[in-house]
């Protein structure tokens, strides 16, 4: 049966949308720190895998990372085997959490040390030879969810309705070919059955003449030449029938194969249109994180200088403050002695009004004997004039 040739799946306006360049860039702040955050992981994942292999083989590596990174590798190392023996041997659980602590404090450190220098991360990358482990298929599987992110952000509603539509129709298309293709094989399999059947049958037939024929030899010489011919004849007209189905059959399966490897080829370009896209994007990235590493270097060294001219205000306020408290306590001594002092004042004031009063007193008391001695010698005089008359 002749099978007709499908319509030719077009790509959808939204999702040429989707394929245009200028869609990748990212459009927003909050995307542009979710991809930074992202690739910033990403480096820290391949950093942590590293890092390994550097300490094992440090002395070749330590002129490449110099003093600062070496010795906090030297550290690294040290508290790896430390929470290694204590691992193995009975120990306190509070001893293994500070140790485990120091030593994420200090793998945090050696990250943010390669992040500061990321010509040394890069350089090292290429340099240090690392055998495939687990780490490699999440540091993969990371980036696939990276890249899965970025177009997820990049692609709004209606297209991705629209790529899902397009997705399903070519899903659709595909479908009802792999159909066709099962029913023409399977009817292919059922006309060769059956003429396999129909063979045997004729076998079987042509054993049965020929038992027959054996025992009618002599008599039936012509009649059996005659019905062999005819089976043969026969037999060669189904076998060319069939042959002529089986090609039928094959050329409607080459025509749908050829059909899928034309479907395949446009996917396949289209597939090559997005990685393009997709290199684009990783270039336009790492721009931007060159950027951000600058722009993040300027705004360290600026926080340097600010925090030396802090500390040296602090310093400053701390000498003004220890001037302030001896001056405070020199203020409380004087205070105190005032206050005493002034104590003193009016207990004497209170002494001298005690002293005056009873001085007033005394002096009252003694004009009052004065005025009364006086008074009795007037009287004494005055009686002894009176005798005398």
């Amino acid at each position: 049966k002749g099978m007709a040739t499908p319509r030719k799946a077009g790509i959808p306006l939204g999702v040429m949308k989707v394929l245009d360049p200028r869609q990748l860039k990212p459009d927003s702040t909050e995307t542009e720190r979710i991809l930074t955050i992202l690739d910033e992981t990403i480096v820290k994942l391949e950093i942590t895998r590293l890092i390994p292999r550097i300490t094992a083989s440090l002395d070749r590596y330590a002129r490449m990372l110099g003093p600062e990174i070496t010795s906090s590798l030297l550290e690294l190392q040290k508290l790896s085997m430390e929470i290694q023996q204590l691992h193995t041997s009975p120990g306190d659980a509070k001893t293994i959490r500070a140790a485990e602590k120091c030593l994420k404090s200090t793998l945090r450190n050696i990250l943010r040390l390669f992040l500061a220098n990321p010509l040394l991360y890069h350089g090292l990358k290429f340099e240090v030879r690392v055998k495939e482990s687990p780490a490699d298929v999440f540091i993969k599987a990371f980036m696939d969810f990276r890249d899965f992110t970025l177009e997820r952000l990049l692609t709004t509603p209606d297209e991705e309705r629209e790529m899902i539509q397009f997705m399903k129709d070519i899903s659709l298309q595909v479908e009802k070919n792999t159909e066709i293709i099962s029913a023409l094989q399977g009817e292919l399999a059922g006309v060769i059955q059956t003429r396999d059947e129909e063979v045997s049958r004729k076998d079987k037939t042509i054993e049965n003449l020929k038992t027959t024929m054996e025992d009618l030899a002599k008599n039936c010489k012509t009649e059996i030449q005659l019905i062999m011919k005819e089976g043969e004849k026969q037999k060669k007209e189904d076998e060319e029938a069939s042959q002529k189905r089986c090609a039928r059959l094959k050329q409607d399966i080459k025509s749908l194969g050829t059909q899928f490897n034309a479907l395949v080829l446009e996917h396949r370009a289209s597939e090559l249109v997005l990685r393009k896209e997709k290199c684009k994007a990783e270039k336009e990235i790492q721009e931007w994180v060159q950027r951000y590493d600058t722009d993040m270097t300027e705004k360290q060294t600026t926080y340097d200088e600010l925090q030396a001219v802090y500390n040296e205000e602090k310093e400053q306020l701390s000498l003004l403050m220890e001037k302030h408290a001896m001056l405070l306590q020199e203020y409380t001594l004087i205070e105190e002695e005032r206050r005493i002092l002034k104590e003193k004042e009016e207990e004497a004031a209170r002494e001298e009004a005690r002293r005056n009063k009873a001085a007033t007193c005394i002096q009252a008391f003694w004009k009052g004997y004065l005025v009364r001695s006086i008074y009795k010698s007037v009287l004494k005089k005055g009686k002894g004039k009176g005798k005398g008359k």
